[in-house]
């Protein structure tokens, strides 16, 4: 055989290897900004969730009282025991990963100190989210 009869090896070439490295990187450059807008939006949404489902949780709770004669909001132990208020325990906060609920007091603006996932004020019947992301603050909502 000559070199002339031999079959040719087909192969990419640099610039065709270039062109597909630089197709990538556009998309990862638009692809990553989503990936993270859509993570911050589904962490809202769960804290959102969680914070409407425990406010209606006490609601209840009071309404259901005021209709026995003596109208009061759950205490922090009734807060924290499956079947009272809540069917099942309350899950994490999204943004410290943390389930308990700590007894705190609202003041002017809901305090977030400590390591507990969620602030509940037994007087005042108010729950919040124990975390202040920057940008976000998720403890106002």
């Amino acid at each position: 055989m000559t070199a002339l009869t031999k079959s040719r090896v087909h192969a990419f070439t640099l610039i065709e290897l270039i062109a597909v490295i630089a197709v990538l990187a556009v998309l990862s450059v638009v692809a990553v900004p989503k990936y993270l807008d859509y993570s911050a939006r589904a962490r809202e949404s769960a804290c959102r969730g969680v914070l409407g489902n425990v406010r209606t949780a006490i609601a209840n709770f009071y309404a259901n009282a005021a209709i026995s004669g003596t109208a009061a909001y759950p205490t922090l132990v009734q807060m924290q025991t499956d079947g009272t208020v809540l069917q099942d325990a309350v899950p994490a906060n999204p943004y410290n990963n943390s389930a308990t609920i700590a007894a705190a007091v609202w003041a002017t603006t809901p305090p977030t100190s400590g390591s507990a996932g969620w602030n509940y004020d037994a007087a005042a019947g108010k729950f919040w989210a124990n975390s202040n992301t920057t940008g976000v603050t998720e403890n106002t909502w």
